[in-house]
């Protein structure tokens, strides 16, 4: 059966407040290989540089994937990284797949074969879908008493750990507080006594809900300055945390704020590529190291997992997308030695199942890794078609309506 590349398609639907988006490359013996992209993120024209590096794609062998990587890298050189990077991660996830099921094996045979048949994952977003986008994640969280309900809805489904957000609460209602996204438009980062004071008692009450045996992730995101970040740490030094999540393109000033910090501090989600990651892992900058694997490549991201390992550090990948992406996570996850946890959103759009031809199965808060070829799921073309893309829609567009 040939694996000659013979077209490599986009395809995109409705998530919602956002769009999903997807790589399809068939092959001349019939094999299709899927991954899953993200054009929202702060990433516009994602697709557009997979169809200007698709030209050095066909023809081919899907197999070959490290030698296409080298090459589209070698061809892009001049502007390597930002959402070039992304493209090119993008199709090496598609040959993966296609590349696996040709063999007739899951994707994580490919990376070394797994290490564990469950993984354990978090509950992310827990509140954050419910308060910043009531129309599509039920029910709507409107004040404490949700926030609370919402951590003891995390316990009684039986996951063991949750991650949350910065919210401000204004006559008791809760908002999203995200200026390092534009929302609220405030550039200079300030954390004030307000901010403080309504994070903690948002993080007291998903902690009274959730009760003292689930674990509590916090992630601030680029949300403050190294000053900022301080004070906020200081504010909940008292506080049992799992992590502490922040992103810094500064690698000197992460390393700072780890050091004073009474919580493990994990990031670099957004970082592409081992070069942007080494200075990170030289400075001892975090306790877990996240990886997007759909951004990198899951082929990529084993090498970024492994330099790792070198420097006594575990990882975690970066998972707020669809099912694929999940599934992709999940291969990436079940095969890397040194794994601290899994990401995963728990609350779904109410037709993210006629998306994907298979779901994650969760239990007892471990998603349960299957046996079938490939990343054991792929969209379901008439599902997408049955939820055409609206708008651009990701987190560019939705500040702008605040």
């Amino acid at each position: 059966m040939s694996l000659k590349i013979s077209k490599v398609e986009l395809l995109s639907c409705d998530a919602g407040w956002r769009n999903y988006h997807f790589v399809k490359v068939t092959t001349d013996g019939g094999v299709v290989g899927w991954s899953e992209f993200d054009e929202g993120f702060g990433a516009p024209g994602v697709g557009a540089a997979i169809q200007r590096l698709s030209t050095r794609v066909i023809g081919q062998n899907a197999g070959q994937h490290e030698r296409i990587y080298a090459e589209l890298y070698a061809a892009t050189r001049p502007a390597a990284g930002g959402v070039v990077a992304l493209a090119m991660g993008a199709i090496e996830n598609a040959l993966l797949d296609a590349k696996a099921k040709h063999l007739g094996v899951p994707c994580y045979e490919l990376l070394g074969g797994k290490i564990r048949d469950r993984i354990r994952v978090y509950w992310s977003h827990c509140a954050t879908w419910r308060i910043n986008h009531p129309d599509w994640y039920k029910p709507a969280i409107t004040d404490l008493d949700g926030v609370k309900a919402i951590g003891r809805e995390v316990r009684e489904k039986k996951f063991t750990a949750l991650k949350t957000n910065i919210f401000t609460y204004t006559d008791g209602k809760p908002k999203g507080w995200r200026p390092g996204f534009g929302v609220p438009f405030e550039p200079e980062l300030n954390v004030d006594r307000k901010v403080l004071h309504d994070l903690r008692m948002h993080l007291e009450a998903i902690r009274d809900g959730a009760g003292p045996d689930v674990d509590i992730l916090l992630d601030l995101n680029f949300n403050a300055k190294t000053e900022g970040y301080l004070k906020i740490l200081r504010e909940i030094k008292d506080l049992d945390m799992f992590w502490i999540e922040i992103d810094s393109y500064n690698p000197q000033a992460l390393g700072y704020i780890r050091s004073h910090s009474p919580h493990p501090i994990s990031s670099c989600e957004t970082l592409l590529g081992l070069r942007e990651f080494n200075p990170y892992f030289a400075e001892q900058a975090m306790d877990v190291a996240i990886i997007d694997t759909p951004w990198n490549g899951v082929w990529q991201s084993m090498k970024i997992a492994n330099a790792a390992e070198a420097y006594e550090v575990n990882v975690a990948p970066h998972n707020f997308y669809g099912h694929l992406c999940t599934m992709m996570n999940a291969h990436f996850s079940a095969a890397v030695p040194n794994l601290r946890i899994m990401e995963t959103d728990i609350d779904r759009l109410t037709w993210d199942h006629e998306l994907f031809t298979h779901v994650p199965e969760f239990v007892d808060g471990h998603l349960v890794l299957p046996d079938r070829p490939g990343w054991g799921t792929e969209p379901n073309e008439e599902g997408l078609r049955a939820h055409p893309p609206k708008g651009q829609g990701g987190l560019l567009n939705y500040g702008r309506k605040e």
